[in-house]
This record gives structure tokens, sequence and C-alpha cells, in this order.
């Protein structure tokens, strides 16, 4: 086995990935109540809404009012996703410390996604990100479907490489590596890093794995003997894309942290305090989370 990381950093992305999804609407104080609480829970980064259209997410309609009225912890760093320059207005206008811009590796998934081809994505997301670095904003380029897509299959690394290399050529500072169905397996993602690695250094990518078919912690560990130490990840295993179907939640943070503490991994981030943000949540939607730990600390 290849050397572990000391130190892993996660994202908590369950305000935006994980309530997208969700059929219950979650009222705006409670949403706020939850972001606060997961800001003092020693997570670094929480990517609290998305600023797309309200009728194509409405469970997100009231990203403005969360962005202006969360109590901001000056140690976390509060980003949302934006998909045009009316998203980024309305992020500014709500206090984004960072954005992420969003594609697909899959032709077919970007058009059920953004309803453009990936050629025409290019010009949307670089106006964008200019924009967002001009106001001195962290992008991060979130690429969807890199191991398989519900419409189109697999998907090939040297199908993901050029789409990596041309936001990096946008102004992206980083890359979010989405296996968006959560069927991808170690092998594939040993694949996939082994040859972005010929490019990329590792500080460069952020692993964000589906847990649909149970194999997103061993992507994980899989993905930390490549160097990786950056994950996204979401409070309970909330989520789901509504752009592809049979996708379960994210990989839970709960259990992300089980399995990084286990290993003596440090993340300076409080179990007990995940938990009881995890109970709070769960509590407002009206049923079960999926993460394993969740279940166990419940009983």
């Amino acid at each position: 086995m290849k050397k572990l990381p000391y130190t892993v950093r996660i994202k908590e992305v369950g305000p935006r990935d994980g309530l997208q999804n969700e059929k219950t609407w979650v009222p705006t104080e409670s949403k706020i109540a939850w972001i606060n609480l997961l800001s003092n829970t020693g997570i670094r980064e929480i990517e609290f809404s998305s600023f797309v259209n309200p009728k194509l997410i409405p469970a997100l309609s009231d990203a403005r009012e969360v962005g202006k009225l969360i109590k901001r912890n000056p140690h976390v760093t509060y980003s949302a996703l934006v998909p045009n320059q009316r998203g980024l207005e309305f992020a500014l206008e709500a206090g984004v410390d960072g954005i992420s811009v969003f594609m697909s590796a899959s032709e077919t998934h970007n058009r059920k996604n953004i309803n453009k081809s990936i050629g025409d994505t290019y010009p949307i997301l670089k106006q964008v990100i200019q924009d967002a670095k001009k106001e001195g904003k962290h992008v991060t380029g979130y690429v969807s479907t890199v191991f398989d897509c519900p419409y189109e299959g697999r998907i090939l690394p040297g199908t993901v490489i050029p789409i990596c290399d041309q936001l990096l050529d946008l102004g992206v500072d980083d890359l979010s590596l989405g296996d968006t169905i959560g069927t991808a397996v170690p092998l594939q993602v040993e694949e996939l890093i082994s040859e972005l690695l010929e490019y990329y250094t590792p500080e460069k990518l952020i692993m964000h794995f589906h847990d649909t078919r149970g194999m997103a912690i061993a992507n994980i560990h899989s993905s930390m003997q490549y160097g990786i130490t950056r994950f996204d990840s979401s409070i309970g295993g909330l989520g789901g894309c509504p752009y592809a179907p049979g996708a379960a939640g994210n990989v839970a943070t709960n259990d992300v942290l089980y399995l990084l503490h286990g290993l003596g991994i440090k993340t300076g981030i409080d179990e007990k305090k995940i938990q009881e943000a995890s109970l709070f949540i769960q509590n407002k939607l009206g049923k079960a989370l999926p993460s394993k730990s969740l279940l166990v600390s419940g009983q």
C-alpha cells in the first residue's frame, strides 16, 4: 500500500448538493441554523447553496437570503454553485468567498444538465470565471460523470483530461471530479487519477464521490494512496443529481470521518458536532439519512 496522507481537507456540500434533490422544503431559517451548526464543527469549507434558476432547483430558491443571513465563521470559506453571469451577480450579492462552475465529461449529461453542448458551455464559463477572479474569488471547476454516465456508459480518462485542461486554461483554481452516479470502483479511480497526475499536481484535484453502489469509501481510500487529500462530502449522505437517474446521495461526511480518524488522519473536524448537525437536518426532512455512522450513533 502506498503511504496515506497525514491530513485531509473535506468540503461540506450538504447544504447545496445534499438539498438540491429533496422534495421536502427546508425553511430558510432552518437552513441558516443548520449551516451555523456546520460552521462550528471544524469544517473549513461549506458549499451553502446554488444560484441556479429557482424554477430548476426550487429547494435552493432562497440562496441569496441564506448567504446574507448565515453567521460567518472567519475560519470557514463559504462557496456556492454558479451557472452563469446572473447567478454570479446574485452570489456576489450574497457574499460568497468562492464559487464553483460546472460541466460534464459526458456530452449527453452536459446537455441534460446545462442544456448546452460541451463546446457551447466553455464561453459561458469563461466569462463567469474571469469576472469571479476579478472580484478575488476562488473558483473550482466541477466536472461531472468522470467515470460513468447514466446515458453514455463508461467515460474514459482520455475524455476527461481535455476538459480539465480547458477549465484550467479558463482560470479555475482547482478541479472537483465527480462520480455523479456513484458506480465507480477503485480500479477506475486509480486509472483516472494516475493519468491526471501526469499533467497536474495532486493539490489541483478534489474527488467528489456518490455512494450508489457503496463504493465511495473504498474509492476515497484509493484516491488517498495517490496523494489526493481533498474530498467533497455531504452530511448524513444527503444528495443526488436531478439529471442523473438512479444516483444516490454523496458519500456521508460522517462515514468519511469514521474512515479518516480510524486511520489516524487529521481533519480538524469534531465528529460529535457533525452527528448533531446530521440529526438536526434529519429531523427537518423527516426521514432517516443513509450514513452508516449516523445510524450506529443513533442506536
